[in-house]
């Protein structure tokens, strides 16, 4: 079961992302999309490093997009 959510939240983080780099850095509703994406994908189980594996970016620039270190 927490595999499945896991699975799930990868793949949310991946169409957020996609969404995100699609619409340019400056879009807000995609900017909310993918913070909320992350946040689900980190409630779900997922590590800083897990989630930025997905979305191809660096663990760090994730804790600094949830706003954690």
């Amino acid at each position: 079961m927490a595999d499945d959510a896991k699975r799930k939240a990868r793949a949310g983080v991946k169409k957020a992302q996609a969404k995100f780099e699609r619409t340019g850095n400056a879009h807000d509703e995609a900017r909310l999309a993918r913070r909320e994406a992350f946040r689900s994908a980190r409630n779900a189980g997922l590590t800083l490093r897990e989630i930025g594996e997905a979305a191809g970016l660096h663990w760090s620039r994730i804790g600094d997009i949830l706003g954690k270190k």
